[in-house]
C-alpha cells in the first residue's frame, strides 16, 4: 500500500509518498481502506518537529488520527464488524485500567494516546474504535469529525452551558473553532468569533456565527466584546489566555484545548479568583461524543465544514495549506 509519511521533520517539504506492507489485523483489530483523513494542528506540530513524540529516529512517521472508509478485513475476536462496513475511527488510545477508563471520561486516562497510521491507503485499527456511519454520511465528511468536533463538543460540555448562554471563540475560522461555532448552533447557544479575516468570518457567519469581531489586537477585540460572556473556547493558548479571562463573566469559564498561539500565557490572579471564574484544561473527547456528532450529522443538525480535499499525493500541499493558516474548516486528505 501507499502511505503519505514524514521523511523529515521540516514542515511540508517533508512529506513523501511511500510503499509499505499492506497490514494484516491481530486480534481485536480491524484493516479499514482509507477514504479520507483528515489532518490536525497536532500533525503539523509533529511535521515541523515542535512534538516530542516523534523524532528522526522514528521516521519515516505515518501520521492521521481521523480515519474514515471500509472495513476491509477483521482479525480473530472481532464479532461486531463485517467487511464492507462504513466506519470512522475514535483515535483515542487508552490504557483501560486506570481510575479515568474505569469511570470516565475515558479522554482523562492516566495513559491517554491518540492514534497514528490515517494518512494511507489502509490503516489498522482497534476494532472497538470503530463507529459505524449511516447512510447518508460520507467518508469525507465523517472523517472531520474525530479531532476537531469531538475536542470542541466536550469543551462546550466541561463549560457547563445552557441554551441562550454566550460563548467567545476566539480564533473561530479554524478547524475547532468552526466546530464551536456549529455546536453552538445546535445547542441553542450564542457565539462570538473572532478572525483577522473579514472574508473568513463571513464564511463562518454562514454557518452559525452570531457576532464576528475582525481583528488580531487583543485590545481591540476585548473592548469589542460588548458584555462579558459564559464561557470561552480557547483553542490558541499564549495570549488568547489572557483575553479569554479578561471576557468572562463573573463565574465563567475558559475552557483551553491548544497553544497555536504560543505555550505559555499569563492570568490576572486577582481577577481569577475574586471573580470566581475558572480555566479548565480539555484534550479531545470521548467515543459517546463521536457517537452522538455522527449522530447529528445524520439528522441533518450541521454538516462539517471542509475547507479542500487532497489526493495522497498531495498531503504536503495540505500540509502548506494549514500552515498558511488561510483556510477556513477541515483540511481532507482522500487516499
Amino acid at each position: 500500500m501507499r502511505a503519505a509519511a514524514f521523511t523529515e521533520l521540516v514542515g511540508p517539504d517533508g512529506v513523501d509518498v511511500i510503499d509499505r506492507p499492506d497490514p494484516a489485523p491481530e486480534p481485536g483489530e480491524a484493516v479499514v481502506d482509507v477514504d479520507a483523513c483528515a489532518i490536525n494542528r497536532h500533525d503539523l506540530w509533529i511535521l515541523e518537529g515542535d512534538s516530542a513524540m516523534v523524532d528522526a529516529d522514528d521516521l519515516p512517521f505515518v501520521t492521521g488520527l481521523d480515519v474514515a472508509g471500509t472495513v476491509r478485513e477483521v482479525g480473530p475476536d472481532v464479532a461486531r464488524l463485517d467487511a464492507g462496513d462504513r466506519v470512522v475511527l475514535c483515535p483515542n488510545e487508552t490504557c483501560g485500567v486506570c481510575r479515568f477508563c474505569r469511570e470516565g471520561p475515558e479522554n482523562r486516562c492516566e495513559n491517554f494516546s491518540l492514534y497514528h497510521g490515517g494518512l494511507a491507503e489502509q490503516a489498522r485499527v482497534t476494532a472497538d474504535r470503530l463507529v459505524p456511519l449511516p447512510d447518508g454520511v460520507d467518508a469525507t465528511t465523517a472523517a472531520a469529525l474525530p479531532t476537531a468536533y469531538m475536542t470542541a463538543y466536550r469543551m462546550l460540555e466541561r463549560a457547563e452551558v445552557d441554551a441562550g448562554d454566550t460563548v467567545f471563540v476566539p480564533g473561530a475560522t479554524g478547524g475547532v473553532g468552526v466546530a464551536t461555532v456549529q455546536l453552538c448552533d445546535v445547542l441553542g447557544l450564542e457565539s462570538v468569533g473572532t478572525s483577522r479575516s473579514a472574508a473568513k468570518l463571513d464564511r463562518v457567519r454562514e454557518v452559525g456565527l452570531d457576532h464576528g469581531i475582525e481583528s488580531a489586537d487583543i485590545d481591540e477585540i476585548s473592548e469589542s466584546v460588548d458584555e462579558p460572556v459564559d464561557a470561552v473556547i480557547n483553542h490558541l493558548g499564549g495570549e488568547f489566555s489572557e483575553l479569554g479571562q479578561s471576557v468572562l463573566r463573573r463565574g465563567g469559564r475558559m475552557v483551553v484545548c491548544g497553544r497555536t498561539a504560543g505555550n505559555t500565557s499569563t492570568f490576572d490572579v486577582a481577577d481569577l479568583f475574586l471573580g470566581h471564574k475558572q480555566i479548565i484544561g480539555s484534550t479531545m473527547g470521548t467515543q459517546p461524543d463521536l457517537e452522538r456528532l455522527v449522530e447529528f450529522v445524520a439528522d441533518g443538525a450541521f454538516s462539517p465544514v471542509i475547507d479542500e480535499t487532497y489526493p495522497l499525493e498531495e498531503t504536503g500541499a495540505a500540509f502548506a495549506a494549514m500552515q498558511d493558516g488561510e483556510s477556513v474548516g477541515k483540511l481532507v486528505v482522500e487516499p
